[in-house]
């Protein structure tokens, strides 16, 4: 078993989670505006994406540029992965490949805690990935506690590039933003 077997209802039974849907976790949060270079390369790129329509072109032309301009604009405090391993428990299925993977660390060669952050790409099927990136962040949750680093809650997102949907695991309650956000 792999992070890609796990659906919601699976994940939720596996770890004994509580889901809580209805909650618009970014009502007090301050918008980040994209940088010049991003609004640019994402204007003349998106929807080539788009028509190519398979998780790869998404990812190379949409999420990882998105996610590059996120790590810049933390000034490079935060290390992002792509395509990695990240095995942790292969009992419970927690094991496989990340897409992306962000750590609050500023070292790049492997992966350090806290992982703070999972991104799960999908082609078209948001509330199908959502159980895979669960189980991602059950996985960080519990590598973050063998490194001894609290971090108190985890975020993930699944996206097909132009839509996003966020998720925050804190405790044993995954919370799920009832909105979607648009590219």
């Amino acid at each position: 078993m792999s992070y890609s077997d796990f659906t919601l209802a699976k994940v939720k039974k596996s770890f004994d989670l509580k889901i809580i849907e209805d909650l618009d976790l970014f009502a007090q949060t301050t918008e980040l505006a994209p940088s010049q270079l991003l609004d640019s390369f994402l204007r003349e790129n998106s929807q080539l994406a788009l028509k190519i329509n398979t998780e790869k072109a998404r990812s190379e032309m949409i999420i990882a540029p998105i996610l590059l301009d996120l790590r810049k604009q933390a000034y490079l405090k935060i290390s992002l992965f792509s395509g990695v391993e990240f095995n942790v428990d292969l009992e419970q299925g927690l094991n496989g490949t990340c897409d992306f993977l962000i750590s609050a660390s500023p070292e790049q060669l492997f992966i350090t805690s806290p992982v703070i952050s999972l991104v799960e790409a999908k082609k078209e099927n948001i509330v199908g990935g959502l159980g895979q990136c669960v189980a991602q962040m059950v996985a960080a949750q519990i590598f973050n506690e063998r490194e001894g680093n609290n971090i108190p809650i985890i975020l993930g997102a699944v996206t097909s590039g132009n839509i996003w949907k966020f998720l925050q695991l804190e405790g044993k309650a995954i919370k799920i933003d009832f909105n979607e956000y648009y590219l």
